[in-house]
């Protein structure tokens, strides 16, 4: 696959602003069956924000819809799209991967289970750095033959790649089984730990049919190793929802209780799939496609747990010496980057939906710290700066956000707003906001000040980050000064 030569474009205010007016307008669309209209709506959406991966699994599905998911397409499909292929492969020849991507989109609205366009797609996706897409599309690229030994090599390389081991020794597996002289396969069984180590981490290994992705999984009731009486309460609890969603198909809210209880009951694939179908009968309902997009985030987060494992063994001399553990870290820093960037979308998508709640202002700020987008952050904190409820949070994150630009004179400004508007209950954040402050104070040369500050929280909390130690440092600088 590709080496991330290239990344996503940064996405203008303006042009989300357009995405996500398409996107209301192809919802609306859907829920009518008008799917020419909407796939023309979604199209639009994915060229404005290429990146989003809401928009793409929205544009996807409903590429199957308008085909009724026969598995192929336009009977003439082939044929219509034969200019859109040449322009493609002279895309992909100039290494233009988002013209790959906006071409790759056109050709599938004929045929959403062209095999060869969504190599060719995850191949410009994974060049992009957009490992998420490149994976999706391989997922669906299985759809018809997911025994394709070509196919399941390059999904299990990219799965291993962003850290999802057990599903990447799945499919190691089933390429062993289809070719069994494939010596790189055998290989890689052994090498990303096999088994044991997955079942001893808690996990187990996904399913042919949850590696490709399918939408269709029906609703059902779960299964588990618990006491009798526990299993009955949830069965019931089930069966009454399934009766309700039955009666009243459009209520959002029935798809998110029932999805709670699988999650509840350890059960997320058939929480995923309760959501996935509640989609269409909703019309693309908000609340459902951005739950869906936090379950998706799950995956990622067992495989940080897997990859904490597997470095903790690694450190104790027990993991395969092929899996160092920097490569194991570095894999980790991915998993974690990845979960900030979709967090950071999932955030972005709420807070332009509700304006009027700061809240998700305050943790898309949040996430884009995480991601070194400071200026970006600021911004956002700025906006949540005029919420009276929020205020301190916003003042503490900015302070800390201009200390890291170096900029002391606004980060004091926000720092005493904060410690001034602060909970009067709220310990906790009083200790941080005054050991910011002093800090601060004493980075800048202010000593008595910074020492004032400081006896303050001292007075709280004496060995809270070590403030004693540094009272008396503040205290030496002083008197030599």
């Amino acid at each position: 696959m590709g080496t991330s030569e290239h990344k996503l474009p940064t996405v203008s205010s303006d042009s989300r602003a357009i995405a996500v007016k398409s996107f209301e307008k192809a919802s609306s669309a859907i829920a009518s069956k008008q799917y020419d209209y909407a796939i023309k709506m979604l199209l639009e959406c994915c060229r404005r924000d290429p990146g989003n991966f809401l928009f793409r699994k929205t544009l996807r599905k409903t590429q199957k819809e308008k085909f009724n998911n026969n598995l192929r397409g336009s009977r003439l499909a082939f044929l219509t799209t034969l200019r859109l292929r040449t322009k493609l492969k002279k895309a992909e020849h100039s290494r233009d991967h988002l013209r790959v991507l906006d071409l790759g989109e056109q050709i599938l609205s004929k045929n959403p289970w062209d095999v060869g366009v969504q190599k060719d797609m995850a191949e410009a996706a994974d060049s992009l750095g957009h490992l998420d897409l490149a994976v999706f599309l391989l997922e669906h690229a299985r759809q018809k033959d997911p025994t394709n030994a070509t196919l399941n090599r390059m999904l299990a390389r990219l799965l291993e790649k962003r850290g999802n081991f057990s599903q990447a020794i799945a499919l190691w597996q089933m390429v062993k089984e289809a070719v069994p002289s494939d010596v790189e396969a055998d290989h890689k069984v052994k090498d990303l730990s096999a088994s044991d180590t997955i079942k001893r981490g808690g996990y187990t290994e996904a399913t042919a049919e949850q590696i490709a992705g399918t939408d269709e999984t029906p609703l059902a009731h779960p299964k588990m190793n618990a006491p009798a009486d526990t299993v009955d309460k949830s069965a019931r609890e089930i069966e009454a929802l399934l009766a309700r969603i039955q009666t009243n198909p459009a209520d959002a809210q029935l798809y998110l209780k029932l999805a709670e209880l699988y999650q509840r009951y350890n059960q997320p694939e058939r929480a995923r799939a309760t959501i996935e179908q509640g989609l269409a009968p909703t019309g693309n309902d908000f609340r459902l496609a951005t739950e869906l997009m936090e379950l998706d985030l799950e995956p990622f987060r067992r495989n940080i747990s897997l990859a904490d494992q597997k470095i903790k063994k690694a450190e104790a001399g027990d993991e395969d010496p092929r899996h160092s553990i920097e490569d194991l870290r570095k894999i980790r820093a991915k998993l974690v980057k990845e979960i900030n960037s979709r967090e950071i979308e999932l955030y972005r998508i709420r807070a332009e939906r509700y304006p009027q709640d700061a809240s998700y202002r305050l943790e898309l700020g949040n996430r884009l710290v995480e991601g070194d987008q400071l200026d970006a952050a600021i911004t956002e904190y700025q906006q949540v700066r005029k919420d009276a409820r929020l205020n301190w949070k916003a003042c503490l994150q900015l302070g800390l956000c201009f200390k890291k630009r170096n900029n002391w004179r606004l980060a004091q400004r926000n720092l005493e707003e904060a410690l001034a508007s602060l909970p009067p209950n709220d310990e906790k954040a009083r200790k941080e906001v005054l050991f910011q402050l002093a800090s601060g104070l004493a980075e800048a040369g202010e000593l008595q000040r910074a020492i004032d500050l400081g006896h303050d929280l001292a007075n709280i909390d004496f060995g809270y980050r070590q403030i004693g130690k540094l009272l008396d440092d503040w205290h030496q600088r002083l008197q030599e000064a």
